[in-house]
């Protein structure tokens, strides 16, 4: 290195410490306007260096006025806690305007004490759970080819205790994920114990090591090493292996008071003013030893010192020894609006014959070919491609887009979510009771900002970046059979039925799932729940099915009906052979399939006067939704003409459901078409 180059990088390492000052400063100065006077101070004031290091030493190539062009690098800030460092960031580089930082963790702000799609320039929400590892990989997942863009995400180590994290680290070795960079905070604090962790962390470096990974221990109390690692990272040869640096620092490393090193604290005036106090005289003091040290230099040295000052927001006057922060302008615009349709070939859709039987994942295999050749369509299957037909459709067309992460479902979901939010028609798969419901509850959080954002009259965000994410649950119902209890989906509708924004469709015919693969095709149809039959089927519907959400079927009526089941999956198929069982014996039965929650049908059956008859084969979906609409549209309810036939306990309360064969399993709960029947006429006295 030449004498002038490390002179620069001197200098530039005395101008990250004044930008040390000013975002301690701003970090700070949150807490005296925030509705609680709270910050998260220990993991906000040592995730400074790596932040600062990151956004103002030159590394990150990011477009502050369309965080959403594609191609440039993205940011995850894993440990959520952490938001306020990052805000400070984020309103000196304009993605916000500076009165955000004001009256924070408040109803009315958008900065809140995680981060999230509502805060310009964030593109997930996340806390302290360890899931933003794994969206950062889905980023790095999705710039691995063109347009090609490097993907940094800040951890922390204790939510390095979350075994997801492991997840994600494992599969970005096996993807050799070289344009991922994960920034390992490890200031060995947590929230119940701020000064250690509540068991010790083995050495860090030498675990992601193990997992293939390019590591590096850096002094995170310091500039040098941190910038030193990340130039590494940007500027070296590459070589397959994502790169980890562990940055050793302590909580609230920078504070002068002792009082800032907890997870968090509501801060009183007094502290605070003695804090800035002390961190506006080092300032000063780091402001002097940059002007002496630039005066000292060459003019061209000199020059470009003053020139990336000017870059990291920072005003220079070498003679009057004084730096003015500058704060802004705002920079981020409206992003523009996504076009989400799906472009494809219907005529090269397969065909559904009616006269024959259909397995939900050829059906799918068949028509992802035809999907997937518009390259915004992609999927994730964990261990089973085979039941999805995923991986066999997408992976036909790009074996980039149609990817496998192995038993790691949580894994599966972040990766799925990353994709979505960079505006891909994501599809991720398994088994109905191998979702996570902490993951999907945070990645509907992310949709849900993402709609709020949409509809605010100063947001971000504009139509089209909401997430398309269609989360295909395989093996509903009873069509598990004989793996065993663990894996009955008889269960995850009405516990997943409690998350926000999720939209639950339950499919009972092959050319049912062709429609509603085609609407999903048309794009901004959000968080999807989607559950399949296993085995084969006969088709219900004729081809020119349309489907749409919130719309019920009638697919069996006539003037002189006695009563009506309604179903949905392969109990719509049970539902009509025991609609056929009852005619023979001379008693008319209508018979509705409900794919979707269709409240003004369920309303009009009520009002029918006709016995209803919910044959579920799980524990009550369409049962607890058709009580949830009679409350809320239709009172007073008589409800003696109301029969409920499901998976419920003999106490009408949820139960796991041992393994067997599907006819088995149908029989020993009354759901198969001669036991149906039987209850309709002992029930009519017919």
């Amino acid at each position: 290195m030449h004498s002038s180059e490390v002179s620069l990088r001197a200098g530039i390492l005395k101008l990250l410490a004044i930008k040390d000052s000013d975002i301690r400063i701003l970090t700070l100065e949150q807490s005296r306007t925030a509705v609680d006077k709270g910050i998260h101070a220990g993991g906000a004031l040592s995730a400074v260096i790596p932040l600062v290091s990151l956004y103002y030493g030159g590394f990150m190539d990011i477009d502050v006025a369309n965080p959403t062009k594609r191609g440039q690098d993205l940011f995850v800030l894993s440990k959520g806690h952490a938001v306020a460092a990052l805000a400070a960031i984020y309103a000196e580089l304009g993605y916000f305007d500076a009165k955000i930082l004001q009256g924070s963790r408040s109803y009315d702000s958008i900065l809140n004490g995680h981060p999230g799609p509502v805060l310009p320039g964030v593109h997930v929400p996340t806390g302290p759970l360890g899931q933003g590892i794994g969206v950062a990989q889905g980023f790095a997942l999705a710039h691995q080819s063109s347009p090609r863009a490097d993907t940094y995400c800040l951890t922390g180590d204790g939510e390095l205790q979350e075994g997801i994290v492991w997840e994600a680290v494992m599969y970005a070795a096996v993807k050799r994920l070289d344009n991922l960079c994960v920034l390992v905070d490890q200031n060995n604090g947590q929230l119940d114990i701020h000064d250690r962790l509540i068991y010790p962390m083995p050495d860090l470096a030498a675990v992601f090591a193990s997992f293939g990974w390019r590591t590096v221990n850096a002094d995170a109390t310091h500039y040098d090493a941190v910038h030193a690692a990340l130039t590494t990272f940007k500027h070296g040869p590459r070589d397959g292996r994502p790169t980890a640096i562990i940055c050793h620092s302590s909580k609230g490393f920078g504070a002068f008071s002792t009082f800032f090193n907890k997870h968090k604290v509501s801060v009183p005036e007094d502290i605070l003013d003695q804090e800035l106090e002390q961190q506006n005289r080092q300032r000063d003091a780091r402001i002097a030893e940059f002007a002496a040290y630039a005066t000292a230099q060459t003019a061209d040295v000199r020059a470009e010192l003053l020139a990336t000052a000017e870059r990291m927001h920072l005003q220079l006057d070498l003679d009057a020894a004084t730096a003015r922060a500058v704060i802004g302008p705002v920079l981020t615009q409206r992003a523009a609006v996504r076009a989400k349709a799906i472009r494809y070939d219907a005529t090269a859709l397969p065909r559904i014959d009616k006269s024959k039987s259909y397995a939900a994942n050829a059906v799918i295999a068949d028509a992802m070919k035809v999907f997937a050749r518009d390259g915004r369509v992609m999927s994730v299957d964990s261990d089973l491609a085979s039941t999805s037909g995923l991986e066999a459709g997408v992976g036909a067309v790009d074996q980039a887009r149609g990817l496998n992460v192995g038993v790691a479902e949580a894994n599966m979901m972040l990766v799925g979510e990353a994709f979505a939010a960079l505006g891909y028609n994501a599809w991720v798969s398994t088994f109905c009771p191998f979702f996570d419901w902490k993951v999907l509850r945070r990645i509907a959080v992310d949709h849900q900002e993402r709609l709020e954002d949409i509809a605010a009259e100063h947001g971000w965000l504009s139509d089209g970046h909401g997430l398309d994410l269609t989360f295909l649950a395989t093996a509903g119902n009873l069509e598990t059979q004989t793996n065993g209890a663990t894996h009955m989906g008889n269960d995850d509708i009405t516990v997943f039925d409690g998350i926000a924004q999720l939209k639950i469709i339950d499919v009972s015919c092959p050319q049912q799932l062709l429609g509603i693969m085609r609407w999903i095709m048309a794009g901004n149809r959000g968080l999807l729940y989607v559950r399949l039959m296993r085995a084969a089927s006969g088709v219900i519907y004729d081809a020119d099915y349309e489907f749409e959400f919130g719309q019920g079927h009638v697919l069996r009526e006539s003037a002189d009906d006695a009563a009506v089941i309604i179903s949905s999956g392969r109990g719509v198929h049970e539902a009509l052979a025991a609609a056929d069982a009852c005619a023979k014996d001379g008693v008319n039965v209508s018979v509705v399939d409900l794919p979707t929650v269709d409240e003004d049908l369920l309303c009009s059956l009520a009002d029918s006067g006709k016995p209803l008859f919910f044959a579920e084969q799980n524990n009550g979906y369409l049962w607890s939704q058709f009580q949830r609409v009679l409350f809320a549209r239709r009172q007073p309810v008589a409800t003696d003409r109301f029969h409920a036939i499901n998976l419920l306990g003999p106490d009408g309360k949820p139960q796991f459901i041992h393994s067997g064969t599907y006819t088995q399993l149908r029989d020993a709960f009354s759901l198969g078409p001669t036991q149906l029947a039987a209850t309709l006429r002992k029930t009519l006295g017919a």
